[in-house]
């Protein structure tokens, strides 16, 4: 083979990898659209929609959006735009927004704060038992940690009606927590407490589903990730 072919060759080979990766680009976002939009039909089909307006449009009370207390996953030192969510570790389309929350997180990284709060499902089994053994770890600094695990581990404990209590205490193990401390907390009035404080917050805001998102106290109604990018954007650029 000369070297014209050679570099024709290696042209064309770069020409195909170029148009590889749009695709690869291009099948990301649509995956990211469809995301959004099962979590939309999900919660359509178990009669709680994504996110329920009941104030008309006014934003919320800020003070029960976000309390000095919520759980922030990452804080922007600005504090000019912040997302809440209300979320259900047990909830399939709190689940199916997670990878799209954790995208965001890392493309508004120092520019948005972004807050966690509690809304088990009461139909849920083991939904508020998992957001104890959150709040336990929480109070071992590793709210994130944990969080994060529930949601990578649903499809083994969710969806049914037998206690997972020892599931989630391996897990705490797994991460080298204090068992001795974990255990008190996760049996704790005080950690029930913190739960509910969250849900009451929730009920009064009008949320009836999960998972509802709140960006600067006024609630959302995404249709797709550019939707929430879109309003962050526009919150960015006030």
């Amino acid at each position: 083979m000369s070297d014209q072919q050679d570099r024709a060759q290696a042209r064309r080979a770069k020409v195909e990898a170029m148009r590889e990766e749009d695709d690869r680009l291009r099948a990301r976002k649509r995956n990211l659209a469809f995301v959004l939009s099962a979590i939309a039909v999900f919660a359509v089909v178990v009669a709680a929609v994504l996110v329920v307006s009941r104030t008309g449009g006014e934003p919320a009370g800020q003070a029960q959006v976000v309390r000095p207390d919520s759980h922030r996953l990452q804080t922007a030192q600005d504090g000019k735009v912040t997302l809440v969510e209300f979320l259900d570790f047990e909830c399939e389309a709190c689940a199916a927004a997670f990878p799209v929350i954790e995208q965001l997180r890392k493309q508004y990284q120092g520019k948005v704060t972004f807050v966690a709060r509690y809304f088990p499902i009461a139909s849920h089994f083991n939904a508020e038992r998992a957001a104890r053994a959150v709040e336990a770890a929480a109070g071992q600094g590793r709210f994130d940690q944990m969080y994060q695990r529930m949601y990578q581990t649903q499809k083994q404990w969710g969806e049914q009606q037998v206690p997972a209590d020892r599931l989630f205490r391996e897990f705490a193990q797994s991460m080298g927590l204090d068992m001795a401390a974990w255990d008190k907390a996760y049996a704790a009035d005080e950690t029930l407490a913190r739960i509910k404080k969250d849900v009451a917050d929730g009920q009064a805001l009008g949320v009836e589903g999960t998972p509802t998102f709140f960006l600067n106290g006024q609630k959302l109604q995404p249709k797709s990730t550019d939707d929430i990018k879109a309003a962050i954007d526009a919150a960015l650029a006030k």
